[in-house]
């Protein structure tokens, strides 16, 4: 990095935004054109936005994988040990008994409404896909019995994944975008929790019950989801599933209640317990002491022990590989830009036209998901191209999260053909693609424009 403390950026504004405009538009059309995957295009991008910056050549390397290790770090450790508690959860048969209970709590007529909050639930640690997929046969099951329309139960439960996985930590789009923007992540765990809710409610709950009478089809011709679940021998009870569900929310919030009192000047942060706190609620370490408790209780409780409980934890990280990769190299991409310059130049043409940054960073991100289809792409990019302007607005803790949540709900907007989650849903439900066009697509722009109005209002008030 030697090269790069004598180095100075010679290029005006113009010149830099256009090389980013370059840059963006050689990402979609590798992608959407050439089919190339994401992870290999943004490598690609950022050493070639760093050559035509005119960094140093020998120094390209360095400043690429500089934004990569920094980026795939926080990452990686988050989503793995995530999916890891969200895989125990769902093989020990705790999705299923906490569907269930909250179907009984709720009542039949209430099922839809019982089958979204459940998924709220599991929606911390587990991921859309994997989620939605785990919830299918209960939701079948249930429209079988209740006679009701597929949609009706499953566009709530399928809502309140997305909506916890869009917003909510451990999931890999708004730790990405808490890497990029220093944003505390017990905070946007609270706010994500209370902008998901509403969001959900009226683009999950609302919107499903009016999509299921436009198109009440009661069966789905050939579902592999349709058929009755298997029992489980020895679940877990309810409360031991939300327990595990709390438990790193809960070590998460120590974290955030010492950096609380420390800027009050009720405590110093330097006494053992402050620090003790401090240590015990960093996520990574939340996380991780969340999986060992789960290890036991979920697993080796459960009948699962030795050899079976590695390859059900190992199981676990495949899927999630992608993400973690795509995510890192969109930190290579963002510290491409950090350090030659243009994210700068940006911040500077967005103060001089009077777009807010909050509005800024939903509209790249928004563009981005449009264009390619991919949230975490669009997420990571939009973020690694407005972190600059964020970091040097001077904004107050919750103002970065207000922001952070925004950039979220923009790589979420118009989930179409290019996008893999839209045939998942569509398939999984059994709907064609001019169905799935008229309500999940419908459902994530709601769910988008609502939840960035939300992060607005809460960048304004604090």
């Amino acid at each position: 990095m030697d090269l790069m403390e004598t180095w100075e950026q010679t290029l005006g504004a113009g010149p830099l935004l256009g090389i980013a405009a370059a840059g963006i538009a050689l990402i979609l059309i590798l992608i959407i054109k050439f089919k190339l995957h994401a992870f290999i295009t943004l490598v690609l991008v950022s050493i070639l936005t760093a050559i035509a910056t005119g960094i140093p050549l020998g120094a390209v390397y360095d400043v690429s994988m500089q934004g990569f290790r920094a980026t795939l770090g926080d990452v990686g450790i988050l989503v793995g040990l995530g999916a890891m508690l969200g895989k125990l959860i769902e093989h020990s048969g705790g999705a299923q008994v906490l569907a269930d209970t909250m179907i009984r709590r709720f009542g039949e007529k209430r099922a839809p409404l019982a089958l979204g909050v459940a998924a709220l639930f599991l929606g911390f640690p587990m991921f859309f896909d994997a989620g939605l997929v785990v919830m299918l046969p209960i939701i079948f099951a249930v429209a079988r019995r209740l006679h009701g329309p597929i949609l009706l139960y499953a566009l709530p439960t399928a809502v309140a994944f997305s909506v916890m996985h869009v917003f909510v930590p451990p999931h890999p789009g708004p730790v990405a975008a808490s890497t990029f923007f220093g944003t505390n992540l017990g905070l946007l765990i609270i706010a994500g929790i209370l902008i998901a809710l509403p969001t959900f409610y009226v683009t999950g709950y609302l919107w499903g019950k009016f999509v299921a009478r436009r198109y009440p089809f009661t069966t789905v011709a050939g579902a592999i989801f349709g058929r009755e679940t298997e029992e489980i021998k020895n679940p877990p009870k309810v409360g031991t599933v939300i327990a595990m569900l709390l438990l790193p929310m809960l070590l998460i919030f120590l974290n955030t209640g010492v950096d609380f009192a420390t800027k009050a000047g009720l405590v110093t942060g330097e006494e053992m317990w402050a620090e003790a706190f401090t240590m015990l609620g960093k996520s990574g370490v939340a996380l991780l002491i969340s999986v060992l408790v789960a290890i036991p209780v979920l697993g080796t409780r459960r009948g699962t022990t030795g050899t079976a409980l590695e390859k059900l934890l190992d199981s676990a990280l495949g899927p999630i590989a992608s993400v973690v990769f795509i995510t890192g190299a969109g930190g290579m991409y963002g510290g491409v830009l950090r350090s030659s310059g243009i994210g700068d130049a940006l911040a500077d043409v967005l103060n001089g036209i009077g777009i807010p940054v909050i509005l800024a960073v939903y509209l790249v991100a928004a563009i981005l998901r449009v264009a390619q289809g991919s949230a975490t792409v669009a997420l990571t990019t939009a973020a690694g191209l407005m972190a600059p302007a964020v970091l040097a607005g001077g904004y107050s803790d919750m103002q970065i999260v207000a922001i952070t949540i925004a950039c979220a709900a923009g790589s979420v907007i118009a989930s179409h053909v290019n996008d893999s989650g839209f045939w998942l849903v569509g398939r999984l439900f059994g709907m064609d693609v001019k169905t799935t066009l008229r309500t999940w697509t419908v459902q994530q722009t709601f769910e988008s424009l609502m939840a960035f109005v939300l992060a607005a209002a809460l960048f304004l008030i604090f």
